[in-house]
């Protein structure tokens, strides 16, 4: 399966660069640090709650929006080989 996008990178791909906006100043707009933009961006951090809310009061979209998209990069990074392994209840039943 392969893993989705981070939400930091729709967040980069399709916001920041087609508005010409800098991490600098999205950090300045939201009222939050350099270092929490860059690490969402760079996919060391994930959509919070609070940044979901940010986000859609800033780029006019929904939290769901945002929310959704890490969810489904989330679930995607998680089902993995591992998983895979896994017997479910009505194989061993």
């Amino acid at each position: 399966m392969r893993v989705k996008t981070h939400a930091g990178e729709i967040l980069n791909e399709l916001f920041l660069k087609d508005l010409g906006i800098t991490q600098t100043k999205l950090a300045e707009y939201l009222g939050v640090s350099f270092r929490t933009i860059n690490e969402l961006i760079n996919g060391k951090r994930a959509v919070s709650v609070d940044m979901a809310l940010r986000l859609a009061k800033f780029f006019d979209t929904t939290p769901e929006f945002w929310l959704n998209a890490q969810n489904a990069y989330d679930l995607s990074k998680a089902n993995t080989e591992k998983i895979d392994k896994i017997k479910s209840y009505l194989e061993i039943a």
